[in-house]
């Protein structure tokens, strides 16, 4: 079982997936500090000076003057904060997208292979034979190269 378990994660798939998912949480970082540290600000400079971590409201129904106070007294439905969280998804998503498109890009297309010819109809009783065959099996009669008939056997 040990070995299985040592066969499974040192595989080169599996690594290549831990460092896909260590690089994804650092590029998650810097989204999440794109949004929140140049994003947000500036959506919230051109919609009136509005700082979205101060958005929410107060389930209780009372006004409280921050937001650690109301977080303090009730249960808080913080909106702001989700707009914020909602928009680094949207950008996340986004440019995984993009990246996955170009991955498809990149691929070559593989063209269609064709099959190989591993069986001929036999012409005088139409009988599937093999390519290679010299003599059809069913009604014995003698094949050509070409897959002609040039006699048969009665």
């Amino acid at each position: 079982m040990l070995k299985e378990f040592k066969d499974f994660a040192f595989k080169g798939n599996m690594l290549d997936l831990a460092v896909g998912v260590i690089i994804g949480g650092a590029f998650g970082k810097v989204i999440t500090s794109i949004v929140n540290d140049l994003v947000m600000p500036l959506v919230g400079l051109l919609i009136g000076k509005v700082n979205f971590n101060d958005l929410y409201v107060a389930l209780d129904g009372k006004h409280y003057e921050t937001f650690a106070d109301a977080a303090k007294s009730t249960a808080v439905f913080r909106y702001g904060q989700f707009l914020s969280t909602f928009l680094d998804f949207l950008i996340v998503a986004f440019v995984i997208f993009m990246v996955v498109r170009q991955i498809g890009k990149f691929r070559k297309k593989e063209a269609p292979k064709e099959k190989a010819v591993t069986t001929k109809d036999c012409p005088h009783c139409l009988s599937e034979i093999p390519a290679q065959a010299s003599r059809c099996k069913f009604c014995t009669s003698e094949l050509s190269a070409g897959g002609k008939v040039s006699g048969s056997i009665q």
